[in-house]
């Protein structure tokens, strides 16, 4: 018999990371709205930090797509708060914009994933999981005008580019700006390996860690990361506004 316990692990781990970006985004209006710096969060190096607890978060909210019902009613739900992130911030903090963030890409790959489930998984597991990440690190450059890898890296066309409509794919126009941006390409990739693992993390194939808590509280916010996400920026905003008076 199946084994499809919840692997609190892996809440563990989603709830660190997400308390990582609480961190990371209160440093961020403290560098750009209070003049206050902490260079460590925004020297060239950290990119890679925050790459791994972005991929980590990612990579797990595709293994947790295999334990919804209904990914694509979720996805939708998913992305209309992130939606309704775009418009709060546009009209809250006339300057700042978020056009397509974590919530708007986590929606979309949801959705995919529901439409496109029967056929992602005439792949056996293994062999998607393999496949899904060669192709997000052919595909990591894209933003930058190309895909490949090293010398085997080919540029792409500029009118994807200069279209401006398809920077959720990763193809930015010069001077396209936003304060929160997860594109599809490569990312989505990583969210579809994530599903693929999570064929052997919901059937209890992982050693038997994955399955116990161990730090409640980190399991606790890994169940609630949608709701720490939402609420984290506008208590944060909210506090320091009452620290800087401003």
């Amino acid at each position: 018999m199946k084994d499809k316990r919840r692997a609190a692990f892996l809440d563990e781990v989603r709830g660190f990371a997400i308390l990582c970006m609480v961190v990371y985004h209160v440093m961020y209006l403290l560098d750009n709205f209070y003049g206050v710096a902490v260079p460590i969060f925004f020297d060239g190096w950290f990119f890679y930090v925050w790459a791994v607890f972005a991929g980590s978060f990612i990579f797990i909210s595709g293994i947790a797509s295999r334990y919804s019902r209904n990914n694509v009613k979720r996805g939708a739900q998913c992305f209309l708060l992130g939606m309704l992130i775009t418009f709060v911030t546009a009209v809250a903090v006339p300057g700042v914009s978020i056009l397509f963030g974590i919530l708007h890409f986590l929606g979309i790959c949801m959705i995919l994933y529901g439409l496109g489930e029967r056929l992602f998984d005439i792949l056996p597991p293994i062999i998607g999981m393999v496949l899904c990440a060669l192709l997000f690190a052919v595909t990591w450059s894209v933003s930058d005008g190309s895909v490949g890898i090293g010398e085997l890296s080919l540029s792409l066309p500029k009118a994807l580019y200069d279209a401006g409509l398809l920077f959720p794919l990763g193809f930015i126009k010069a001077g396209f700006a936003s304060d929160d941006f997860f594109p599809l390409l490569p990312w989505f990739f990583l969210f579809l390996c994530g599903t693929y693992f999570g064929v052997y993390v919901k059937e209890g194939r992982c050693p038997r860690f994955f399955y116990t808590t161990r730090v409640p509280f980190l399991a606790a916010a890994g169940r609630y990361t949608i709701w720490i996400y939402l609420l984290h920026q506008p208590i944060a905003w909210g506090i320091l506004r009452l620290v800087f008076g401003q």
